[in-house]
């Protein structure tokens, strides 16, 4: 989708562009404060990298190279590979995060940099990752240590190891680093194309009430959902996330359209002179399928009435008064008929 907004392969996006790399440590890119979008990284909404979880692995990391997200990728999907074991070495000072084990691969390049039999190494890995170390399952645990104390692996390492569940593969860590750097590198120089295709295929939960009428209905309903804490609905829940992408785009000086009848699309949210079109389909009560009717039956043109957009369209007193609502209908008379009296 965003190759078909903006004309740009994606896979030619430069992996080494520095703006797109800073937004994984600040929010300096983008134009904005920590302040103004609650995060010290711009990061919202890019895959891998968008929940509050790895924010705040970007935050304590402070990545500034490639091969330090693929790093934070594969901290990421471990299991007790970053909580309790990276995360604290980091913390005290004892590793980098160059130095911490991040992906599976790193065990056996490491031990056979450290002159261990690559045999060795490689079923040390195996043990470890599988999370074998950790569950008292390798028989041979006892052996593989006093090899790796032979070759001097340090003690924070092999004990870094014995807390291992599961470890993830670093060429599955760079295939999904490489794709949400070229997410990020349209966030940063095509924002609108950014925003807009974000809307149109992740954010289920996109709520027009509270979303498309300025940043202050924005900020007052993520306090809302804050104030309920635990006790918010699931959808408000969901719907936080997308809060915090709208937010930031108010807050780098971009705006939404009023919805219309005629330009609004079913379902996707369009680019137009310089701010973004919201669907049909966004109006909270008017569905997909109700969409898709209306802008199949205004294809064969205009419509006369209300009464006409009901039969043409195929939808109900209930739809039409969503349309209403949000000024969709304006000017439009009830009915096809002229008053004798008029």
């Amino acid at each position: 989708m965003l190759q078909d907004i903006t004309g740009i392969d994606p896979r030619k996006v430069p992996l080494d562009d520095k703006e797109t790399m800073s937004i994984f440590s600040s929010t300096k890119a983008l134009g904005v404060t920590p302040e103004q979008i609650h995060s010290e990284v711009g990061s919202f909404g890019i895959p891998e990298f968008g929940t509050k979880f790895v924010r705040g692995m970007l935050v304590d990391t402070k990545p500034t190279t490639f091969d330090e997200l693929i790093r934070i990728s594969g901290l990421s999907h471990g299991t007790d590979v970053w909580l309790g074991n990276a995360q604290t070495l980091i913390e005290q000072g004892t590793v980098t995060l160059q130095d911490a084990i991040c992906c599976r691969d790193d065990i056996m390049i490491y031990l056979i940099k450290m002159g261990l039999p690559p045999n060795d190494a490689f079923k040390i890995m195996e043990s470890v990752r599988k999370g074998k170390v950790a569950k008292g399952k390798e028989p041979k645990w006892e052996q593989y240590k006093e090899l790796m104390k032979e070759h001097n692996v340090p003690d924070w390492y092999i004990k870094s190891c014995e807390k291992i569940k599961y470890m993830f593969p670093k060429a599955h860590a760079a295939a999904y680093v490489t794709n949400a750097f070229r997410i990020a590198w349209f966030k940063v120089h095509e924002p609108l194309a950014y925003y807009a295709a974000y809307f149109s295929i992740r954010a289920d939960e996109f709520d027009s009430d509270c979303m498309i009428f300025g940043e202050e209905k924005v900020k007052n309903k993520m306090k809302e959902i804050d104030l309920a804490g635990n006790s918010a609905t699931v959808k408000d829940k969901n719907m936080y996330a997308i809060l915090e992408l709208v937010l930031e785009m108010y807050e780098r000086g971009f705006n939404f359209l009023p919805m219309d009848l005629y330009k609004s699309h079913s379902s996707k949210f369009l680019v137009e002179d310089g701010a973004i079109r919201p669907p049909l389909n966004s109006i909270p009560g008017l569905g997909t399928v109700a969409a898709e009717g209306i802008v199949k039956a205004r294809e064969e043109g205009k419509f006369m009435s209300i009464d006409d957009l009901k039969i043409r369209s195929k939808v109900g007193n209930s739809v039409t008064d969503l349309l209403k609502n949000y000024g969709c209908l304006k000017g439009m008379s009830q009915s096809n008929q002229m008053s004798l009296f008029a």
